[in-house]
């Protein structure tokens, strides 16, 4: 493995939509009624040609600072295509709580893609597999070859941090990512000055997930399928949330808790197994009965919450090689109206 080298990987879609909705026009981002802010549209940032760019200008503003400040030999941007993939084939109500997304969000999300695949970036998309998915068969691919960053604000990353991945996980305010580094600095022998790192953004190692988050990374999918996930519409199992961390401290994994409840020969013994979770583990409000009435639907959590590896793409690790063409780059910025920006490409 290259010391000098880095590949960068970062969730496209995660990126876009926090730069459309942090460069929204106030009275557009707090209006409700769908016909009045329709007609604010106007005063969404766009071009000449009247195309929406807000998102568009921050993303790329985000991207050459990264790029400068961090200096990666490698890059690419995976994004979300639909919401109807192979997860909502096995269960229908998968994301099924999220809103329709903007026409200006929308219409950015197409010119986005085209614009960092003209500048010469890869850029990767699928039809039944989302923007998680494509990072994690990518960095597993390549992450012994190459020490690998991924970039994002979604905890459902989380499980793909190991010795050779780090995720940078973007906080919504630049004094959270602070007072995570100060928390952990000591303890674990870094600071901002040795510790170059994005905005906003908080270094997720395997102790430090472990620390912050209450498991290991590849607990995460465990930790979704007991607590559920609301922003996926992840269902979970109902009412043992608190429970969830003192079993896979115990258990390792979800199936291993099963395991130790399907051992239990009767009510009798299930009853000293709840006993022992009191004493032993803490666990107050036993969450035996309803791990077993939710069975199903605690392994298919787990499942919806897992990110596959298994997503095929014919590319190379020197394809992911960052060759930016800055004449093609001048003269997208220029018709997107990104004059500020032009001086900024590497």
């Amino acid at each position: 493995m290259s010391e000098n080298q880095k590949f960068i990987l970062i969730d496209g879609s995660s990126m876009l939509v926090t730069n459309y909705y942090g460069n929204l026009p106030k009275a557009l981002l707090f209006e409700k009624d769908p016909v009045k802010k329709e007609k604010l549209f106007s005063q969404i940032m766009h071009n000449d040609a009247g195309q929406y760019t807000n998102a568009m200008y921050g993303m790329m503003r985000t991207i050459l600072k990264i790029i400068k400040e961090q200096k990666p030999t490698h890059m690419m941007f995976a994004f979300d295509m639909t919401r109807n993939t192979f997860r909502r084939e096995k269960y229908p109500d998968y994301k099924g709580n999220r809103g329709e997304t903007p026409e200006p969000l929308k219409e950015q999300f197409v010119n986005m893609e085209k614009l960092l695949e003209d500048m010469g970036f890869q850029v990767m998309y699928d039809m039944q597999y989302e923007a998680d998915d494509i990072v994690g068969s990518v960095a597993a691919r390549f992450e012994k070859e190459i020490p690998s960053y991924i970039i994002t604000k979604d905890h459902d990353y989380l499980q793909l941090v190991n010795d050779y991945t780090r995720v940078w996980l973007i906080q919504t305010k630049q004094e959270t990512a602070d007072e995570l580094l100060n928390k952990y600095g000591a303890e674990y022998g870094f600071n901002s000055k040795m510790v170059s790192i994005p905005d906003k953004a908080f270094e997720v190692t395997p102790p430090l997930c472990l620390s912050e988050y209450g498991v290991r990374p590849e607990q995460i999918p465990d930790l979704k399928g007991i607590q559920g996930d609301t922003s996926d519409n992840i269902p979970g199992v109902k009412g043992v949330s608190s429970a969830a961390m003192p079993l896979l401290a115990r258990y390792g994994t979800m199936e291993k808790i099963y395991e130790a409840i399907e051992a239990c020969a009767d009510a009798k013994e299930q009853k000293a197994l709840n006993s022992m979770w009191k004493e032993e583990l803490g666990i107050t409000r036993s969450p035996l009965k309803a791990m077993i009435q939710y069975k199903e639907l605690a392994l298919l959590s787990k499942d919806l919450a897992t990110i596959r590896k298994d997503y095929e793409f014919d590319k190379s690790l020197d394809d992911f090689k960052i060759r930016i063409d800055t004449d093609k780059a001048k003269s997208e910025f220029e018709k997107y109206g990104f004059k500020s920006l032009t001086d900024k490409i590497i």
